[in-house]
């Protein structure tokens, strides 16, 4: 693990000169840990912080502009896991904070830290929208457990604090692949890696089994 301390922004002042702002971190961290850590600590959080902003966006996007027969299903299912997300976003802020960084929630800082793209669909089919959730949430939960061990020598309270939505992402994550999932364990995107890809790979087996079931009506009839 990297050793150095982040360079500090300067504080910024007003027209009359007197400073009003600063990123600098505090003159404090949290008891057990000396400064270097805790800012060690808090920028990982922050980065992990982004990425759950851009995922609570990227959720009620989605709970936007899923469309079909799965439509209320999945606009209902996306709700508490936006919800769940955003106390997750308040959590990693409080406590860069105590590690006394300076969380940020704007969206400049947030593009300059992300090293992804914005969600690849607008209106689709629910269950293609899925598709291509699950890679997000696969992106998130690796990264999150990533942050675990870039924190766990310095700070077991943010590894924990990591640990916990971890678990909490990976059943969101759960949900989402049901819808996927067929009898045999198999995945609607199986080998796609892209969010459109996985989408298009749903959306062909969707109309698959749609025209297979209307031929079996017919064929009973």
């Amino acid at each position: 693990m990297k050793t150095e301390t982040r360079t500090t922004t300067k504080p910024r002042a007003g027209s009359n000169g007197r400073s009003i702002t600063s990123t600098r971190s505090a003159t404090f961290t949290v008891p057990g840990l000396d400064r270097a850590a805790g800012e060690r600590v808090a920028d990982v959080l922050q980065e992990r912080l982004a990425s759950l902003v851009d995922m609570s966006l990227t959720l009620k996007h989605i709970h936007w502009n899923v469309v079909g027969p799965h439509f209320i299903a999945v606009h209902e299912m996306l709700d508490p896991q936006y919800a769940g997300v955003v106390v997750m976003v308040d959590d990693l802020a409080e406590r860069i904070s105590a590690l006394g960084g300076v969380p940020s929630g704007l969206p400049g800082r947030l593009t300059e830290l992300r090293s992804w793209q914005d969600y690849s669909l607008d209106r689709a089919d629910a269950l293609t929208h899925l598709g291509a959730l699950d890679l997000v949430y696969i992106g998130v939960i690796e990264a999150h457990r990533r942050a675990m061990d870039q924190v766990a020598d310095d700070d077991r309270v943010s590894e924990d604090l990591l640990i916990g939505q971890t678990g909490i992402l990976e059943r969101y994550h759960w949900f989402v692949r049901s819808h996927l999932e067929d009898w045999a364990g198999g995945m609607a995107n199986a080998g796609t890696r892209t969010e459109l890809d996985a989408g298009s790979a749903v959306a062909a087996k969707t109309k698959t089994r749609q025209t297979a079931g209307r031929s079996s009506r017919s064929a009973a009839s």
